[in-house]
């Protein structure tokens, strides 16, 4: 049985906007009532950086789509909110605010928009689900295991429509490429692989000092560590610290593992590893690897990712410096944002191949998974990329960094959603499941103020 939500549990004091009479009134609001199919759902931005803005000028591209509110810390994101929102020519001025919870308490917005970093996701898509609202959120999911659970248990207790930003899932080419592996056609599949490899300059080290004055610093931390302004720990290189993020792993890393767990029908490993490193962008302050490889069991194959800085040469006879790859006994089948083709196998077999040679290009995106999102709040069915599907593929990218961070083979309890104790390399693995399970990406602790009802944290029983 899913635990239950309380308001007092998730307001935090003390931040640049109280929750006063009105920010109070919004979080016990009944459900609002269902948008119809001719009304215009009436949708809020909050987090109007680089995905945000992105995510909002597609949203509005819909003719049923009206905006009424944005959200940022920084009042530079927010003016290029307001000018997307005024060249779309089809829109009013919408209102402004720092402080997401006055965004959510309005009764007239029928949807969010959570394109913050990642380390803000959760609260603002509970507080939202609370409230009554449906939410698209950017990915990936959580910034934690933990955090993923508390979503789909606050979107599943309020009865959201809920649509996290893993696009491909509404890519028709790669719906058939899925398709296509759950056929059985390429055989047996034991080993599957993804990757993003690039060539991409450091960040550089800049020296830390005072937030500029456009930017509300504490509020951009919130829940987080607290820790002196940089300009590299905000806005876009926010990816590549651990306070905030988890680097490729999590940045690239869901989209491409998520069309692993899809094909393959396997929510979670059972055991990770994962080994790498700083080291070729030495140069610069992140202190997240620019170099990983990590290898996930599950129950009937192996799973890889890798990805690198440096060398952006791609792998494998792809065209790009990202893909999935899915090995059969009967071929091989690669597939990217540029489309995918299948490699017959032939050695030690007869001339004929098992599986005809092809090649399929690219089809659809981000235009169709938002778009069905729209659809399913009229319809009130489930989205293409909910949040059971997306908290699946987050959590195992988070696995990934925890086996990194904890520098050994990490086991991994799908049922109860623990590291376990298991045998390793033949012998006994130290009984460090307690302290394991406190690193940050497993279940981080918040800052005061902010809090999170940790109990929303725990597996719903099977009944």
């Amino acid at each position: 049985m899913q635990e239950e939500l309380t308001r007092r549990s998730f307001l935090g004091a003390g931040t640049k906007v109280a929750a006063g009479s009105a920010l109070a009134g919004g979080l016990l609001a009944q459900p609002q009532k269902a948008v119809a199919q001719n009304d215009k759902i009436v949708v809020g931005l909050i987090g109007c950086g680089g995905m945000g803005r992105a995510n909002l000028r597609q949203f509005m591209k819909n003719p049923d789509v009206q905006v009424a509110a944005l959200c940022d810390v920084d009042t530079t994101h927010l003016d290029g909110a307001l000018t997307d929102v005024e060249k779309a020519g089809n829109q009013k001025k919408p209102d402004t605010y720092k402080d997401f919870r006055a965004l959510i308490d309005r009764k007239d917005i029928n949807a969010v928009i959570v394109g913050t970093p990642d380390h803000w996701h959760a609260l603002p898509t509970i507080y939202a689900c609370q409230a009554g609202k449906e939410v698209y959120c950017e990915k990936p999911l959580g910034f934690s295991v933990g955090e993923c659970r508390a979503m789909l248990n606050a979107a599943r207790k309020y009865n959201r429509v809920v649509q996290t930003g893993n696009w491909q899932r509404s890519s028709q080419h790669m719906m058939d490429a899925v398709d296509l592996v759950k056929s059985g056609k390429l055989g047996k599949i034991s080993v599957t692989r993804a990757w993003m490899v690039r060539n991409m300059p450091g960040i550089g080290n800049p020296p830390d000092g005072n937030p500029p004055p456009e930017l509300d610093y504490e509020m951009w931390l919130g829940p987080a560590p607290k820790q002196p302004y940089n300009p590299n720990r905000s806005h876009y290189n926010f990816r590549w610290f651990y306070d905030y993020a988890g680097a490729l792993m999590t940045d690239w890393g869901i989209h491409l593992n998520d069309v692993v767990l899809w094909a393959m029908g396997t929510p979670q490993p059972i055991a990770v590893t994962a080994v790498g490193g700083k080291f070729v962008l030495d140069n610069d302050n992140r202190d997240t690897p620019d170099t990983l490889i990590a290898t996930f069991q599950f129950p009937n194959f192996v799973h890889q990712w890798e990805h690198r800085e440096g060398n952006g040469r791609p792998m494998d006879g792809g065209p790009q410096g990202h893909g999935i790859e899915f090995i059969g006994t009967n071929g091989t089948l690669i597939v990217d944002r540029g489309g995918w083709k299948v490699f017959a196998e032939t050695e030690g077999k007869e001339k004929t191949p098992r599986i005809a040679e092809q090649s399929v290009p690219a089809k659809g995106g981000l235009p169709e998974h938002i778009r069905d999102f729209l659809d399913c709040i009229k319809s009130r069915q489930q989205c293409r990329a909910d949040f059971e599907i997306s908290a699946n593929t987050t959590s195992i990218c988070h696995l990934g960094n925890v086996a990194y961070l904890a520098g050994k083979k990490i086991f991994w309890d799908p049922a109860t959603q623990k590291l376990v104790n298991a045998p390793m390399n033949g012998g006994s693995r130290p009984s460090d499941d307690r302290a394991a399970n406190q690193i940050a990406l497993v279940e981080r602790e918040y800052r005061r103020p902010w809090s999170i009802d940790r109990s929303l944290m725990r597996v719903a029983s099977a009944s």
